[in-house]
């Protein structure tokens, strides 16, 4: 369930902080206040995409968080304990900046648009203004199939599968109509992974190669430049390592007449045993580099043969492993299409998963599809469609499709005696609004999301209907939270919670408000919905009648 939610600067919203009720809700409002407003801040926590005009003019962000519950071994706490997120609250937060960028969180932690829509899922169902007409299209008839059923996954898993056949397929295909082609190729790639074997290339021996190649290659001026340090310590006339010796002496020598010198005695002291040091390493570092012309000419054809031949193959030499494990990869599988045996076994198996799976999810849909259908019909009698038909038509697929063995097409009959038709060809829009409003409604009832959302989806219905959506919406308001953004009093009228938003101007900006209504402002709100502009005795009577305070 929705708990809270705080908008900042989005579209004409300054800030507003709302906490949220269960049961059923109305939002309500003048056109233009902003109503829908809400419902997109919501879709933006929820992971819709957005770009920089959702920032309210003049400001540099847009922020909207969103508080759900969550409900103790859900669905949404094994989600948020899998994504390692957690598992008291479920806090959606998301910024947009004035440039268009946006950054998503959950619970604190940055997130992905794609984490969001997931846990979107568990979390909320939003019905949009145009969601009949999306109910036109085929792949969307499918989508609410599917849900309702709960066979999301098991969707996913048949396109998945479906992929993979036909993958193997095309492999076959390919390999059958191009063999002289496959055989050059394979013979070009079994020399180029000898030679790549052969080299033996290492990513950690190179870097050793390399280093031990330019110790060698400067010998010469290492040791005179060691040479030279050494000399200038402790050896010739000139060396400096026995006067400071001396020096060291002769101050610690004088600490015993002036403890203040003491200090400074130190300091020199150990600077001396660094130089005494330093001259011991220098010696070792003599003795152990060697001038090895041979050994420097084999570091020099290990270099060249490796450099010639990742330039062969134009990538860098650290790049030379992963390209031989492409190149073997590459030629396993042109192995795999010289044994058209093995391709078509391959393809057989591919095939058989998907069917496996389709005929599961055809099963499925195919008793979905009968329980569905008969609960529509009988909300399409309720919405003043008496004697109407609504039938979910199963066409199978020959040869299969991604989206399984079966194509899915409403069908509808309006009026008692009418043919059913595809949905996409009913003729009325009031009576493609009703049907569409059934069909969300019921719908719903399998949305495992504990918060529904309807954005003005009643548009297009009115009068002795419109009351019986508002007592559809309370209904389901009793195991669900749902919220409604509605022009239709009658609508309004059954909600156990109503708001009302308001635009208002000030400062010269236009700002959106959202009011709580107590009994006796909603029967305003109710008689302005009734009357319009002037609202009467009459309407203010109507109102309370229709709020059960008559």
């Amino acid at each position: 369930m929705l708990l809270r939610l705080i908008v900042r600067d989005f579209v004409i919203v300054d800030r507003l902080e709302l906490e949220f009720g269960g049961g059923f809700g109305a939002l309500t409002g003048e056109t233009g206040a902003g109503k829908s407003i809400l419902v997109d801040a919501l879709s933006l926590a929820l992971g819709e995409r957005a770009d920089a005009s959702v920032v309210r003019s003049g400001a540099e962000r847009a922020e909207v968080s969103a508080e759900f519950d969550v409900v103790p071994d859900g669905a949404l706490k094994t989600w948020l304990q899998a994504n390692d997120y957690d598992t008291e609250a479920c806090l959606l937060r998301r910024i947009v900046d004035s440039a268009g960028r946006s950054r998503a969180y959950i619970n604190g932690a940055a997130a992905t648009l794609g984490q969001m829509r997931e846990v979107a899922d568990f979390l909320a169902d939003i019905h949009g203004q145009n969601a009949h007409q999306f109910l036109l299209r085929s792949e969307a008839q499918r989508s609410v199939l599917d849900t309702h059923a709960g066979a999301q996954a098991l969707a996913r898993e048949v396109a998945a599968a479906y992929g993979a056949w036909r993958t193997a397929r095309e492999a076959r295909q390919a390999a059958e109509k191009d063999v002289e082609a496959t055989v050059r190729e394979r013979e070009l790639l079994e020399w180029q992974v000898k030679e790549l074997v052969a080299l033996a290339f290492d990513a950690a021996e190179w870097q050793e190669t390399e280093q031990e190649q330019r110790r060698l290659g400067n010998a010469n001026v290492l040791l005179e430049g060691a040479s030279a340090a050494l000399t200038a310590l402790e050896e010739g006339e000139a060396a400096s390592l026995p006067l400071l010796q001396h020096a060291g002496a002769r101050l610690s020598e004088l600490t015993t007449f002036d403890p203040a010198l003491t200090e400074a005695a130190q300091l020199f002291e150990t600077a001396l045993i660094q130089l005494e040091e330093s001259a011991l390493a220098l010696r070792r570092y003599q003795d152990r580099l060697e001038l090895d012309p041979a050994r420097l000419n084999e570091l020099d054809n290990r270099i060249d043969a490796v450099t010639q031949m990742a330039r062969k193959h134009r990538v860098a030499p650290e790049e030379l492993p992963d390209l031989s494990r492409e190149l073997q990869t590459r030629l396993a599988e042109l192995a795999l299409r010289a044994d058209p045996a093995a391709l078509a076994a391959r393809e057989h198996k591919a095939e058989a998963a998907f069917r496996d799976a389709a005929k599961k999810l055809s099963a499925l849909r195919s008793k979905t599809a009968k329980a569905l259908s008969v609960a529509v019909t009988t909300g399409m009698q309720e919405l003043a469609m008496a004697g109407g038909r609504f039938e979910i038509a199963l066409e199978p697929l020959a040869e299969g499709a991604s989206c399984g063995l079966e194509s899915v097409e409403f069908l509808v009959s309006a009026n008692a005696g009418q043919p059913l038709r595809a949905l996409a060809k009913v003729a009325s829009g009031g009576e493609l609004s009703r049907i569409g409003l059934a069909l969300q409604v019921i719908a719903s009832q399998a949305n495992p999301a504990g918060t529904l959302i309807f954005d003005e989806v009643d548009v297009g219905i009115g009068g002795r209907v419109a009351e019986i959506v508002g007592r559809m919406l309370r209904e389901l308001g009793k195991s669900r939270q749902v919220l409604c953004v509605t022009h239709l009093p009658q609508v309004a009228a059954q909600a156990d919670w109503h708001w009302s938003i308001a635009k208002e101007t000030r400062d010269g900006a236009t700002t959106s408000s959202v009011n709580v209504l107590d009994q006796e402002a909603r029967v305003g709100e109710i008689a302005r919905m009734l009357g319009g502009e002037k609202i009467t005795a009459t309407t203010r009577r109507h109102a309370a009648e229709m709020l059960g305070l008559g």
